[in-house]
């Protein structure tokens, strides 16, 4: 080992210094001691536990030395340090070595020691029994080749009863996991059909949405043309009659040349004819929508039973048939609506010779 430099500080100091004792003591006395050791098995370990205590003490000495290099003030110190701290370590190397090969002369030394105890022990046994003893050692060899095997058997039994403990454990995990993996199916499943009841049902509400939606819009446009022909009414046609006021004096000849109605009266049988249409109209647009509202009524509501009951069957909405049968039933109201409205007309006309006389 080099001398060591002046330059490390008092702590580094005295640690290199235990190192080099437990080191020193290790070679001089634990090593020779182990290596001598021939009593037991026994002692050899409890002596081997001493040497491996130190040598870790050791190693852990040195490996704080190792990180007290960087703490050195200069460059040489730090790097003087390095090298005790690598030539520790290679010594650290070198005492396993000898703790490896001192183990082994003591198993030598021991195993020497029982065999020479044994040879005295059968050299004494040979002399002192007969032939008879001879037979009886002979058929004691035999028992204990049998107790080895039983032994070994019963060890074999042992892990084979340990193995087929973790293959039944195993067996119940995997058979928990695939009742889990059942469970998450079934969950699976049912939420699988409960979203396509409610995708159903948004399908269906979207439906009715949109016919409620033009409901409403046809309602709005028959309230508009109503506005209106009550404001043509109430404005142009009064605003028509107060200007063409003097017509009434003129006769109003029919296509025959005879003399006819009056202008006003021909106003007049125009604005019936127009309320007739207006009536006609709204009992054909209320039809239609009653007959709309019933199919969505209809299947509005076996939607919801469907649902309540778990069982959503989409039930058909209005097709071109119902449509058309409605359709034909308002067309049949209007046409007898104006045929009422003709036959009132032609007897509410009056005849050209009593137009004449009341000129």
């Amino acid at each position: 080992m080099p001398p060591l430099p002046t330059t490390f500080d008092d702590a580094t100091n005295a640690s290199i210094a235990s190192i080099q004792r437990r080191q020193n003591d290790l070679r001089e006395f634990q090593l020779p001691r182990l290596r001598g050791c021939s009593e037991s098995l026994t002692v050899q370990q409890q002596y081997a536990a001493e040497l491996r205590e130190d040598l870790e003490t050791i190693t852990r000495l040195v490996e704080a030395l190792d990180e007290a290099v960087d703490v050195q003030r200069s460059q040489r110190s730090r790097k003087d340090l390095r090298g005790v701290v690598e030539s520790f370590r290679a010594d650290i190397s070198q005492i396993k070595r000898d703790i490896r090969a001192a183990l082994l002369a003591s198993k030598r030394a021991i195993d020497a020691k029982a065999s020479s105890n044994r040879e005295e022990l059968l050299r004494s046994s040979m002399l002192n029994q007969t032939k008879p003893s001879d037979g009886k050692a002979s058929e004691d060899v035999v028992m204990k080749a049998q107790q080895d095997l039983t032994d070994a058997l019963r060890g074999t039994m042992g892990l084979m009863q340990k193995e087929l403990e973790r293959s039944v454990l195993s067996t119940q995990l995997l058979e928990a996991s695939t009742a889990s993996l059942q469970a998450t199916s079934t969950t699976h499943d049912l939420l699988t059909g409960l979203l396509g009841a409610s995708k159903q049902l948004v399908t269906a509400l979207e439906k009715a949405d949109w016919l409620d939606r033009l409901l409403i819009f046809a309602g709005l446009a028959f309230f508009a043309l109503v506005v209106l022909f009550i404001l043509k009414q109430r404005i142009v046609d009064r605003g028509l009659r107060i200007a063409f006021w003097w017509t009434r004096l003129l006769p109003y000849m029919d296509r025959g040349g005879a003399k006819g109605v009056t202008m006003e009266q021909a106003m007049e049988k125009g604005t019936v004819t127009l309320q007739s249409v207006a009536v006609v109209t709204s009992s054909t647009i209320a039809a239609t929508a009653a007959a709309l509202v019933s199919q969505v009524h209809h299947a509005a509501e076996s939607d919801w039973n469907a649902l309540s009951t778990g069982t959503l069957e989409m039930d058909p909405f209005p097709t071109s048939a119902d449509l058309d049968s409605a359709s034909s039933e308002s067309s049949d109201l209007a046409s007898d609506l104006l045929a009422t409205t003709s036959t009132a007309q032609i007897c509410e006309i009056p005849s050209s010779e009593s137009i004449h006389d009341e000129l």
